[in-house]
């Protein structure tokens, strides 16, 4: 599937509107419901596929974010042969207490996989988390970054947004249908 087929298949899937909380505490009259695609086995695929020439060359570790990025991560460590870290919002308080489930990752570069970001925040705080384990954090690849700034929102914590697209991309094939259809 080419990018512009992507943009319009997970435009076309995963765009609502209504009344949407944002985990920021934002409000938005739009929301991509990013499960639309994550549940669909062509679509994930497809969106693994295109975040496999974004990952930085010397990634050791490919790191998603519970809960959205899991599946991400996982089609796409598949595709890769790079092994997968499943970051949790917080260390449980049993069993392996554990923030970063499946291997170590101190003395490791892990590039984090993101489902959607907007701010930032649960990103920010997998970094800070991970770099406290003593992991090198650079670069995050997402789905689709709806915050609408040139670099990503997390440029002022180091870390590069690579995204497989962004709300401009999805807002200008919306454009061009409804162009269409009119």
């Amino acid at each position: 599937m080419d990018h512009a087929e992507l943009t319009r298949t997970i435009d076309a899937t995963c765009r609502l509107t209504g009344e949407f909380a944002l985990r920021s505490g934002q409000h938005a009259t739009e929301y991509f419901d990013k499960y639309r695609f994550e549940a669909d086995p062509v679509l994930l695929r497809a969106v693994a596929e295109h975040m496999v020439p974004l990952l930085p060359d010397e990634t050791d570790l490919l790191g998603g974010l519970e809960l959205g990025g899991i599946p991400i991560v996982t089609m796409l460590s598949s595709l890769t042969g790079i092994p997968a870290v499943f970051i949790r919002k917080e260390a449980k308080t049993y069993g392996t207490c554990r923030l970063a489930e499946g291997a170590e990752v101190a003395g490791r570069r892990v590039t984090l996989v993101e489902d959607v970001l907007t701010t930032g925040g649960a990103v920010r705080d997998a970094t800070t988390a991970l770099r406290d384990l003593g992991a090198t954090v650079d670069v995050v690849l997402c789905a689709i970054d709806r915050s609408g700034q040139p670099s990503g929102p997390v440029g002022d914590i180091g870390l590069q947004t690579r995204p497989v697209l962004t709300k401009a991309d999805l807002d200008t094939v919306r454009a061009i249908v409804a162009s269409r259809s009119e």
